[in-house]
């Protein structure tokens, strides 16, 4: 699929003018008493189809009102996005000088991004105007991550097993690839296996082990009770948590 104009004239624009140095620090500037007194939004994770909007909410306050306000997202690389539409503005039903500012933001991995070098920290950059004409441009007053979802399977063998007996422990660890469309190994990470006993509610870790080729997870232990065994991947900052349902084993 075709990605949208905008991020490929952004892909070649940013690596001409950066030239792969980090952004900015924060910076804010603006006229009179103009402030910003929260900054809302939730981490975006993506697989590798499927659009996710979400919403960034900003919280402005001035003796006078607020007026409106503008909100654009930028990332690593080429990351940037604009809403998809007007960003509305409601005052505080107790607090005319006090209002929330909405912003609803969409990004779709097959049109959106042509790679995955977006994927991580993500800042929302902020104009606010106020009704007696001040105003605040606050650059990175948010920030979020981009992530790319990650999967991870397991299978405990052999079932039944008698007590004593080595059970191995299997899965794999894998995660988006936004530029192939589909879910790759992800390598080099530690993944840890956990054990919930039957009967119980609570998960506890037995061991870490690391992904090996295509995201491979294996290990052994000993049956000792009945259970369900499960790995669990605590995530990194391209790639959220995620937990793999419990295998049950019959330990005879």
């Amino acid at each position: 699929m075709r990605k949208r104009m905008t991020y490929a004239v952004l892909a070649t624009a940013t690596a001409a003018a950066l030239g792969g140095l980090a952004a900015p620090a924060a910076h804010a500037d603006g006229s009179g008493d103009t402030t910003i007194t929260k900054v809302a939004v939730g981490n975006a994770v993506l697989g590798t189809s499927g659009a996710k909007t979400f919403t960034v909410s900003v919280t402005a306050k001035d003796d006078s009102g607020i007026q409106g306000a503008d909100v654009y997202l930028d990332g690593p690389s080429y990351g940037y996005a604009t809403p998809t539409g007007a960003v509305k503005c409601a005052a505080a039903a107790d607090d005319p000088t006090t209002s929330t500012c909405k912003a609803t933001f969409t990004l779709d991995p097959q049109v959106d991004f042509i790679d995955n070098s977006v994927a991580g920290r993500w800042y929302a950059n902020v104009w606010i105007d106020a009704k007696d004409g001040d105003y605040l441009s606050a650059d990175k007053a948010g920030s979020f991550a981009v992530q790319r979802a990650a999967k991870l399977t397991v299978d405990a063998a052999p079932e039944p097993v008698k007590k004593g007996k080595t059970i191995t422990i299997t899965g794999a660890l894998t995660r988006a690839n936004w530029e192939t469309g589909t879910f790759a190994g992800y390598t080099v990470q530690p993944v840890t296996l956990e054990f919930r006993k039957a009967d119980t509610t609570t998960y506890t870790a037995v061991k870490t082990v690391t992904s090996g080729s295509r995201g491979a997870l294996s290990t052994t232990v000993k049956a000792a009770q009945d259970g369900w065994f499960r790995w669990n991947f605590a995530g990194t900052s391209t790639t959220p948590p995620a937990k793999a349902g419990g295998d049950y084993v019959d330990v005879k």
